[in-house]
């Protein structure tokens, strides 16, 4: 039987009309494996009418370690039923056992933990001054912002939905939240979480369906959100700035970016060869701080070359929930098209394929996913197309380098400026070249390694904003000075 996925509004799921519906195609084996309701603008606007109104009920007058509890029993009730939410986001992204269980729903959980116990140590400031009439105490206080619109992508679509969702509801904010249609499974569980935590009705919503002349248009250009936060394409964050400049809402982008790692001779080079195979290849390469370019210093080019394409080879293809699987397929055929147009364009312009570079041979059963081989190449031009376009796909170029100053002039080169990882035992380089790189986050002898209590965000556009730890609550609070005369 076929499963139906439904909208949520008021703490219910809306009755599913059969007219608006779409189908969710498995991008594993190429299968339908449920029928999604697509929001209509009347259920968007239902939606955000009971977030507006949850603003003045229960949740409303709910104190901080109040609120806080009630998420972290959200937490809980994920753990509690860890199995389905593994099981949903296995079915959604195909990627597989080990990153769903151990990476993506974990990190869901802890998003609720982490961000209710940093509401509750949220500093604010207070400042004395003396007046005419005497002393003048100044102290500021956090208020939430209102209804917030939560756009999702579907490469880590439960880590990064709570990853918003957490902080918002902490602050005190109701939520709308548009999943990508790719992947709402996670985010339609969470519902029946929040609602059976004991989370007050309208304060967790979720409208399913597309972007233009559907959910996430309807969402976007609703007077009665107060501010929108979104993690995707940046073309797409340009188009939702534009229309959240209608009414001044305040926006939070995490957009594109094309990464560089840099690798130093000093490295520790099988440590170094494990970091990058991770960055680029991770999550079948879909990943917002995904690695594209790696720069190795000349002296090691060769044997780090070597070991990444004898680690990148020993990939095994197969069904998420088969624990001898180590390599997913891309999000849909669609995706898949368009990384194997890079692939050839590589080869069209210049590059050396160094393995990989087509669609790798799977079982009979599995031909009808979007499966594509890691690759590697050398040799593109300056002027390549996958040196500067991001391909959000599973493949890095390896270049080689003499200088320090030379490779970080090409490192910037870029109108992105997401992450960096950097690769050296050399202290003083290490803090002199991670200061230099014009990114939001660089690693150091590591990637993907967070602390969620520091600043994460983009630097050009790459995004807008900050979020994690306190910066988060710097979006989805308004802070208010109050002044009093003594």
């Amino acid at each position: 039987m076929t499963t139906t996925i439904t909208n949520f509004v008021h703490g219910e799921p809306v009755p599913v009309d059969p007219t608006h519906t779409y189908p969710l195609v498995s991008n594993v084996d190429g299968r339908t494996t449920a029928v999604v309701h697509e929001a209509s603008v009347d259920t968007v606007d239902a939606a955000v009418r009971a977030a507006r109104a949850a603003l003045k009920g229960p949740w409303g007058k709910m104190s901080v370690p109040e609120r806080a509890e009630l998420l972290h029993e959200v937490a809980r009730g994920i753990n509690a039923r860890f199995d389905e939410f593994v099981a949903a986001e296995l079915a959604d992204t195909g990627q597989p056992l080990h990153v769903i269980e151990h990476v993506f729903v974990p990190r869901g959980a802890a998003n609720f933990d982490i961000f209710a116990d940093i509401a509750k140590n949220v500093p604010t400031e207070a400042f004395e001054m003396t007046a005419k009439r005497g002393p003048v105490l100044n102290y500021a206080i956090r208020r939430p912002k209102g209804v917030i619109g939560v756009i999702c992508p579907w490469n880590a679509p439960f880590l990064l939905m709570t990853w918003k969702v957490g902080p918002a509801l902490a602050s005190g904010n109701t939520v709308v939240v548009k999943p990508s249609e790719q992947t709402p499974r996670t985010t339609r569980l969470l519902a029946d979480v929040m609602r059976d935590a004991g989370v007050p009705d309208g304060v967790f919503n979720v409208v399913h369906g597309f972007g233009p002349g559907s959910a996430g248009e309807f969402l976007t250009t609703n007077p009665g959100v107060d501010a929108i936060t979104f993690t995707g394409e940046t073309s797409t964050g340009e188009a939702i700035m534009r229309v959240a400049a209608k009414g001044v809402r305040d926006v939070s982008f995490e957009l594109g970016g094309k990464n560089s790692g840099v690798v130093f001779a000093d490295c520790d080079l099988d440590a170094a060869v494990e970091g990058i195979f991770r960055a680029a290849f991770l999550n079948t390469g879909q990943v917002c701080l995904g690695t594209e370019k790696v720069y190795v210093e000349r002296p090691i080019f060769e044997a780090f070359r070597d070991k990444l394409v004898q680690r990148v080879e020993a990939v095994r293809y197969g069904r998420p929930d088969d624990e001898a699987t180590t390599y997913g397929p891309l999000i849909n055929l669609e995706h898949r098209d368009k990384v194997l147009g890079y692939y050839q364009r590589a080869v069209d312009e210049g590059a050396t394929v160094v393995t990989g570079g087509g669609v790798p041979e799977v079982p009979d059963e599995l031909k009808g996913g979007a499966w594509v081989q890691p690759t590697i190449w050398t040799g593109a031009p300056e002027d390549a197309a996958i040196l500067h376009e991001e391909i959000f796909g599973p493949c890095c170029h390896l270049e080689p380098f003499d200088d320090e100053d030379a490779v970080l002039a090409k490192v910037n080169d870029t109108p992105y400026g997401l992450s960096s990882t950097v690769w050296t035992q050399n202290l003083s380089r290490a803090h002199r070249v991670a200061a230099a790189i014009d990114v939001g986050v660089v690693y150091v002898n590591s990637w993907f390694l967070r602390d969620l209590r520091t600043a994460f965000g983009g630097a050009k556009q790459s995004g807008i904003g900050r979020e994690g730890g306190v910066h988060s609550f710097e979006f989805y609070t308004e802070t208010k000075n109050i002044c009093v005369q003594l």
